[in-house]
């Protein structure tokens, strides 16, 4: 079934500050490479037939481009991301306004510090919500009455991966991957007993970003030097698709960053 996204073309992609430890403002960085590679996702994505909206990109928002935290988007009610760092927290205003003016039912932004699809992550009937770098342990009990569904928090202990969505993706048909070390003990503990079947990602494919993945049940576009986790997925039933982004993991995102579901 076709799915609906959304997306923000980097056309004011830099790495002018560093928010995480992939941004490194001495690093050269290609607003023309970024464009490119978006291009080629975007195209992918359209090509599996699903539909994808475009939000405008704003000035002086460099990571804009990531649209997956610019909200959680769900039957037809958006909680609007509230960013923990003051470079990217005028984002807000052009989502609220995105929501709105697309007449979703239901439109807010979060109360406490939340970082949209980048930390919380929705299955279908539950949400998964990751915190210890971005995202308030507070806010999962915001999502879970804003939404209705069960919120299950999990806590990030790798700065590398400071999102839920760098750490952990859900397939479908209640599979999900993940990378064990990115989770405190307990939370791994909570995975295990949950999703016994998960795909358990190594380094090298963590390392890639290749858990900042998009699935739609059946294909998995994942970046293309996720070789391991590719396999592991075929020999699953699904059909990844590679995908280049690494103009875009100088500023820490990937695949699954650039795209916000949207679930109306």
């Amino acid at each position: 079934m076709p799915r609906r996204y959304l997306m923000c073309r980097p056309l004011y992609f830099d790495v002018t500050y560093s928010i995480n430890p992939w941004m490194d403002p001495d690093r050269p960085t290609s607003m023309q490479t970024g464009l490119a590679q978006w291009k080629g996702l975007f195209d992918t994505i359209v090509g599996l037939g699903h539909d994808v909206r475009l939000i405008e990109p704003v000035p002086a928002l460099p990571d804009m481009v990531f649209a997956a935290n610019g909200a959680i988007a769900v039957d037809g009610k958006a909680l609007v991301a509230r960013f923990r760092h003051p470079q990217r927290k005028h984002e807000t205003a052009a989502y609220l306004e995105w929501f709105r003016l697309a007449g979703w039912s239901t439109v807010r932004q979060a109360e406490y510090v939340n970082e949209g699809e980048g930390d919380f992550l929705f299955t279908g009937e539950e949400i998964l919500a990751g915190t210890g770098f971005r995202s308030e342990s507070r806010a999962h009990d915001e999502v879970r009455e804003f939404f209705g569904y069960p919120v299950i928090g999990l806590t990030l202990v790798d700065p590398r991966f400071y999102h839920l969505d760098t750490a952990l993706a859900v397939l479908g048909n209640g599979e999900i991957m993940y990378y064990p070390r990115a989770f405190s003990a307990q939370s791994r503990a909570v995975l295990t007993d949950r999703f016994p079947d998960a795909i358990l990602a190594e380094e090298a494919d963590a390392a890639v970003f290749g858990l900042n993945a998009l699935s739609d049940g059946r294909n998995v576009v994942l970046p293309r030097a996720a070789t391991g986790l590719a396999a592991r997925l075929r020999e699953r039933g699904y059909h990844p698709i590679g995908a280049d982004l690494t103009e875009l993991l100088k500023a820490g995102g990937s695949v699954k960053c650039c795209t916000l579901e949207l679930r109306d």
